[in-house]
């Protein structure tokens, strides 16, 4: 279900690091996590790795920590974002499309019928993605995706999407930057979906966001030139090309990625089949009345496998409930 919703969107990344503030001295580190083994095992593997004379000392250059975006980052539940915001975009444009009405899959979007919306498979949510996300320039999308976010609202938290970040997470990306590393995102979310607010909300640069793709398309307009993105796939980041995409656009195996999902395993797999120090984490959803509780049995964020392989290999588990004492940030 994983790949069949990121069928989706949107061009390619490279880059360097986003330097962040010295932390103050004295400050607490990741204050939002619960001690325990999970927060240990970050704050050991960030010293190990940037003491100077430690015998797993990293150079900078070669410090590069990925995450995930979806379930690692921010939350995925009821389902992707960047779903609810095609569904949202379709029933903005459904005026200037009255054969919706009577054309799946946009008519079970339009009537609210997720079960018609699943059961229109493949084709059909590319059909949705494609009317939502294409036919634009880049510029243009990119504004329809920060108006989105400016207004948008959490079902579930009556909270703007972008709120519903990790602070724990957030926290571990501050920690890591401080430290001399670069932080990378590698998710199945489209890339220029993403890039939209991941400087403000993560401190991640455009640069240094990697994603899924659609086609785009270089075109000469009255006003000057522009990139329109076309109804086609061009890359799907997910599972097994996460590794690829890696390599193609970091040219670094990473030392440390960050997880929450079997889409996230071969990630992990190829950051820990390298020499000298590793860290793989994945978030464990376990916290119903703070979050949601979910793993092998979800559509949406499935974890299966790489949980198994988390145990085997000994990646870091985060238990959500247990290990981290605040969710989300304090409402803005």
């Amino acid at each position: 279900m994983r790949n069949l919703i990121w069928l989706l969107v949107l061009a390619s990344a490279a880059g360097c690091a986003v330097e962040a503030p010295a932390p103050a001295e004295n400050a607490p580190v990741l204050p939002s996590w619960n001690d325990g083994p999970a927060r240990q095992s970050i704050i050991d593997f960030v010293e190990r790795t940037t003491t100077p004379g430690s015998a797993d000392f990293v150079e900078p250059e070669d410090r590069i920590a990925t995450f995930d975006n979806d379930g690692t980052l921010w939350s995925e539940q009821p389902m992707y974002f960047q779903l609810l915001f095609a569904i949202d975009r379709i029933h903005m444009m459904a005026a200037d499309h009255p054969e919706w009405n009577d054309q799946q899959p946009f008519k079970a979007v339009l009537e609210n019928d997720n079960e018609a919306l699943i059961a229109s498979g493949e084709h059909g949510l590319m059909q949705l993605l494609m009317a939502s996300h294409a036919g634009m320039s880049t510029d243009e999308f990119a504004q329809i995706v920060s108006d989105w976010l400016g207004k948008a609202r959490h079902p579930r938290f009556d909270r703007p999407y972008s709120e519903l970040v990790y602070q724990p997470m957030l926290e571990v990306l501050d920690y890591l930057r401080a430290n001399g590393f670069q932080t990378w995102i590698v998710s199945g979310g489209g890339i220029e979906f993403m890039r939209v607010f991941a400087q403000e909300v993560y401190g991640v640069g455009p640069q240094q966001v990697i994603g899924s793709s659609i086609e785009l398309e270089y075109e000469m307009r009255d006003d000057g030139p522009v990139l329109v993105r076309q109804p086609a796939l061009h890359f799907l980041n997910d599972k097994g090309d996460k590794p690829v995409a890696i390599e193609r656009f970091i040219g670094r195996r990473p030392i440390a990625a960050f997880g929450n999902s079997d889409g996230d395993l071969q990630m992990l797999q190829w950051t820990a089949a390298g020499d000298g120090p590793r860290f793989g984490l994945i978030v464990h959803h376990t916290d119903s009345e703070r979050e949601w509780a979910y793993d092998r049995d979800s559509h949406i964020g499935r974890l299966d496998q790489a949980l198994v392989e988390a145990a085997e290999r000994g990646w870091t588990v985060v238990d959500m409930e247990r290990d981290w004492a605040t969710i989300y940030p304090a409402s803005q």
